[in-house]
């Protein structure tokens, strides 16, 4: 099987680290997102949406973190513990219900403050005006309040006293802007004692090797200057930001 990841990604992410911790085999492919490397033509001949992650299990190729996530776990159902993705009904609906959540709220708002802080300032040419900055974090802060309020309340994880997806495709998300200096567990103690159950329960290392590019987000600006696809990715990115 084969993986094509960047670890800067948030999805690419939890799909490294839920591979990783259970113990799937599998082949990484960095696909280099700096480097437009997703616009390529060999990468397109294996993914027409250009994104990633990607999996590609034989001649099977499948896209999009949460059903590749929920493939490896049906996949490997005999060797992957039931609480990643419970056989419940209820308690795997808990799990569907984050995922479904998250794309629009912690997901969109911990994105745009890091894309804010980290990429705004090269492809634009200037900072981004501080009532547009204030608002995003704002937004963000509301979807972590949320996630404490609705998912955590005073459980160990977000479904019950076992990590399941749910947390980590939760901890990738939070990780994006704390990559760009926000400091989004100084003042939730709840939240960051979940965080480090979630590293406990992967594994302090793996959970380190998973961040580690995010966590030196200072030089990717310096990285996106000095690719031979700005201009391509430019366009787009100035769009994103307008």
């Amino acid at each position: 099987m084969e993986l094509y990841l960047d670890l800067r990604s948030q999805p690419c992410r939890s799909v490294f680290l839920f591979a990783r911790a259970v113990g799937i085999p599998f082949e990484f492919k960095l696909v280099d997102l700096t480097q437009g490397q997703q616009y390529t033509e060999e990468f397109g001949d294996i993914s027409a949406v250009r994104k990633v992650p990607v999996m590609k299990d034989g001649d099977f190729v499948l896209t999009e973190s949460t059903a590749i996530l929920k493939y490896l776990v049906q996949k490997h159902r005999s060797s992957v513990k039931e609480h990643w993705f419970p056989e419940d009904l209820q308690q795997r609906a808990r799990v569907n219900e984050y995922l479904s959540w998250q794309h629009m709220n912690l997901r969109a708002h911990g994105s745009k403050v890091f894309l804010l802080k980290a990429l705004f300032p090269v492809v634009m040419g200037y900072e981004v005006a501080q009532e547009k900055m204030e608002a995003a974090l704002e937004d963000l802060n509301q979807s972590l309040r949320l996630l404490e309020e609705k998912f955590l309340q005073s459980r160990a994880f977000l479904i019950g006293e076992k990590i399941s997806l749910a947390d980590l495709v939760a901890i990738v998300e939070i990780m994006q802007p704390v990559g760009v200096g926000v400091d989004v567990f100084g003042s939730r103690p709840r939240l960051a004692a979940w965080r480090d159950r979630v590293k406990d329960a992967i594994g302090e290392r793996l959970f380190d090797e998973g961040h580690e590019e995010v966590m030196k987000t200072s030089g990717l600006g310096e990285e996106m200057k000095s690719s031979s696809q700005l201009g391509e990715l430019g366009p787009k990115l100035r769009k994103l930001f307008s």
